[in-house]
């Protein structure tokens, strides 16, 4: 994932006019700011402590420093003291990357038999930020703003959550995506125009013959297999025809040799996201699921059927989520559950996340059904109890929407004996009537990016990054305010 890589860059505010002691203080108090917030421990990287900036200048070549670094994805600012605005026009016009505005003050609370003039003009974050947020506005800067005392922990959370999805950010900006095929059946949903998407987003999408991937099947060491099922077997359970001499033995191990050449050519092609395609296995013996399943596992993007936003979704999403506690997950759409507020059994073929299992997942080898094959080898699980977000971008001609419910992930009302796949079942919030109307009103797709490690502050954090519309269906969503909500983007983003 490469977070320990990257750097927060941390800039202070303030001017001349009251000396060079007040600027000594203004420095080491940011400095004593900037530890606290790398030794809290929730930040996902390091934060760098840049130095007071006290002219158009500094702000300028500061920001211009941010954007030429390949370790920096996100820069906070504060104004400790006053800091006129109109000095940091030209480095904010020249800003490519995040900003967070932190209001906050050094001291948490006023010192109220010591505090004199001296001390007022010192710490004026109450009034320099406000000057700084009006310019910020005023140049329609996109921008997270965080509010209360550095040394509260809900001031450190929201930094943190935020230098996470610049994490992320940075990441989709240097993703390749690899496409092993083509849209599957003229699929609308899941296509798009990847021009556009690699304007506002930054990645590229690019095509693969699978017949590349098939070649690299064929160069796998069977000793290279040999190890790789051995590790299979130290990591889930196996169903009694997979073990030896089971009949579907076999299968597992030409599952390996797949994954072995998949690995081999996202590597060549420095991809950290791919998708695949049913309809187009020629020279591969099954359908690459397990192989899927388990590099999502480790941190690569994935979409079925060719759906390539998804994969660069749930890439960005991973990068933001690693080291939380929680799986992330590609899933689709599959049966519905109207019952009492109603839910949605959620799976795909074969390609569901191990990371979201509630329990060690189970290998095993089954028909598929579709794409003409042998049969697949797969792990199956149900995923875990708990509440989380899906999330989906859809390419409307004009703009991307991001369209994101809150769910939870509940147990089955009953066993799944002859559904022999990995799914998630889910009850939409405020309920399934409500979300699946809300989802289908805003054109939303049938895979989603799931994750119980994020929340709604993270997606919300990478629409405003992006600059793409984002509506959110909740337990407060109603279909009259929904539609309203929808007319007025229209008219906004028009």
């Amino acid at each position: 994932m490469k977070k320990n890589e990257y750097e927060i860059w941390f800039l202070t505010g303030a001017q001349t006019l009251y000396g060079d002691e007040a600027l000594r203080q203004v420095d080491a108090h940011s400095q004593v700011v900037v530890d606290g917030f790398n030794a809290c421990g929730k930040l996902p990287c390091k934060v760098v402590y840049l130095g007071t900036v006290k002219s158009t200048e500094e702000i300028a070549s500061r920001f211009r420093e941010a954007n030429a670094s390949s370790t920096c994805v996100g820069v906070v600012v504060w104004m400790h003291t006053f800091s006129p605005a109109k000095m940091w026009i030209r480095g904010l016009q020249l800003l490519q990357k995040p900003i967070l505005h932190l209001h906050t003050q050094f001291n948490k609370e006023i010192p109220w038999n010591e505090i004199d003039m001296d001390f007022m003009n010192l710490n004026q974050s109450a009034h320099g930020d406000r000057e700084f947020g009006h310019i910020m506005t005023r140049l329609n800067k996109p921008r997270k703003v965080v509010v209360g005392h550095w040394e509260d922990v809900d001031v450190q959370e929201r930094v943190a959550s935020w230098a996470r999805v610049c994490s992320a950010w940075n990441a989709l900006n240097n993703l390749r995506i690899v496409r092993f095929g083509d849209q599957m059946n003229n699929v609308a949903v899941t296509d798009g125009d990847k021009v556009d998407a690699e304007t506002k987003f930054g990645f590229r999408v690019e095509y693969c013959p699978v017949g590349e991937l098939a070649s690299a099947v064929d160069k796998v060491d069977s000793a290279d297999v040999d190890a790789l099922v051995k590790e299979y077997e130290t990591l889930y359970e196996f169903a009694d025809d997979c073990k030896t001499p089971g009949k579907q033995r076999d299968q597992v191990f030409e599952a390996a040799r797949i994954e072995l050449g998949l690995r081999r050519v996202l590597e060549k092609w420095d991809a950290q996201a791919f998708t695949t395609n049913f309809d187009d296995l020629y020279g591969l013996n099954q359908l690459p699921g397990l192989a899927s399943q388990r590099l999502m596992a480790e941190g690569y993007g994935f979409g079925a059927e060719g759906d390539w936003k998804t994969a660069a979704l749930l890439r960005a999403m991973k990068v933001a989520a690693d080291g939380l506690p929680g799986g992330t997950s590609f899933l689709e759409d599959y049966v519905y559950h109207f019952k009492g507020k109603g839910a949605i059994l959620q799976a795909h073929m074969l390609e569901v996340c191990p990371s979201i299992a509630g329990s060690k997942p189970r290998m095993e080898v089954h028909p598929l059904g579709i794409g003409g094959k042998a049969d697949p080898a797969r792990l199956v699980f149900t995923a875990s109890e708990c509440s989380g977000v899906a999330a989906t971008i859809v390419d409307l001609g004009d703009r991307f929407r991001m369209i994101v419910n809150e769910v939870d992930c509940v147990a089955p009302e009953a066993d799944l004996p002859k559904l022999p796949v990995a799914r998630a079942f889910w009850t939409p919030r405020p309920d399934l009537k409500t979300s699946a109307c809300a989802w289908i009103l805003a054109g939303g797709t049938h895979h989603t990016s799931f994750s119980s490690a994020l929340t709604r502050e993270h997606l919300e954090d990478f629409a405003e990054i992006a600059q793409i519309e984002a509506v959110f269906i909740d337990s407060k969503t109603t279909i009259s305010d929904f539609r309203r909500e929808l007319r007025w983007n229209d008219a906004y983003y028009r």
